[in-house]
């Protein structure tokens, strides 16, 4: 998936500049304005919307062609490229015009910084000042933040009891071994990962207490209760389909990974109304509605063009053409 590890910007070595993008295909949604895209405002305008190759971003990209389409555009998709590095020189180099991206990514990924900014509004604007620079205009953000948190099953809920991570600590020093963990590898040793978060929240896990596994399975063991917390992303559709209840960030260790439209700066000036048409789809994108979107793909098998399709007509930004 995306994610926003770190490690990622080891892909920033690898030759990009020439992604050349050859495939995608026009978009050919029967929509027309509702809410958003009223006269047509991008009428005339042929943009190129990309994304990652993760459900979240497939659903985001089809959302975000969905709205140009409704305001006049004519799109084509070129969603679900592999890696978070080519998406992104894919809109710098002018092979495409738009994609929806992650603050958090942007700014320790591909910015170079190493500590996040807790605020996620300043670090949406720090990133927003500092892409400026590189020929990237970002719009403004969702509220919903793809980043890293604990969960729980519920039975596990009940007995504990434990709403925030600091309660989390509390409990690994008064109850030891009721603080078993399920986490990636890579989570388990990177410093924005579990070590930092025992420093910042004072605790001192045993490693008896850590078992490393994959993704798909944190989720599962965590639901039947192998371990009591299990690491997890925050928008991900399987919190609601499982019912895991999920532990506050408190103190604010995790990076924000706020979504938000990132456009090619000679496209947004060629086309400003570009803004005017995104802004009211970001504002409702919150962790809740990015869940119930992710879980209709991953867990109930739909296609994610036509749930970001149907989520776009209930809210009435689109209308049938």
């Amino acid at each position: 998936m995306r994610r926003p590890a770190a490690s990622l910007a080891a892909g920033l070595l690898v030759a990009v500049t020439g992604c050349g993008l050859t495939s995608g295909s026009p978009m050919a949604d029967d929509v027309g304005p509702g809410t958003i895209g009223r006269g047509e405002p991008l009428a005339g305008a042929d943009l190129t919307v990309v994304s990652k190759e993760f459900t979240e971003q497939l659903v985001l990209g089809a959302i975000m062609g969905i709205a140009f389409e409704a305001a006049g555009a004519e799109v084509l998709d070129r969603t679900g490229i592999q890696g978070s590095v080519g998406t992104r020189a894919a809109v710098e180099n002018g092979d495409a015009d738009a994609t929806y991206e992650y603050t958090g990514t942007a700014w320790i990924t591909y910015l170079g910084n190493s500590k996040p900014v807790p605020d996620p509004r300043r670090q949406w604007q720090a990133v927003r000042d500092a892409d400026a620079k590189e020929g990237l205009t970002w719009l403004s953000p969702a509220p919903m933040n793809n980043t890293y948190a604990l969960a729980m099953n519920q039975a596990n809920y009940r007995k504990y009891r434990t709403r925030t991570m600091s309660q989390v600590a509390e409990l690994s020093k008064a109850d030891p071994p009721a603080v078993t963990l399920c986490v990636e590898g890579e989570f388990a040793n990177r410093a924005d990962g579990l070590p930092g978060l025992e420093r910042t929240y004072g605790m001192d896990l045993p490693a008896r207490n850590v078992t490393q596994m994959d993704t798909g399975i944190i989720y599962t063991q965590t639901q039947k209760g192998a371990c009591t917390y299990g690491e997890v992303f925050t928008t991900d559709g399987r919190i609601k389909s499982m019912n895991l209840e999920v532990m506050a960030d408190d103190r604010k260790f995790f990076p924000n990974y706020n979504a938000a439209p990132m456009v090619r700066t000679a496209t947004m000036k060629k086309w400003p109304a570009i803004a005017e048409v995104l802004d009211p789809v970001s504002k409702a994108l919150t962790n809740s509605v990015a869940q119930d979107l992710n879980a209709r793909v991953d867990v109930d098998g739909e296609d994610p063009h036509q749930v970001a399709l149907d989520w776009m007509k209930e809210k009435g930004f689109v209308t049938e053409g």
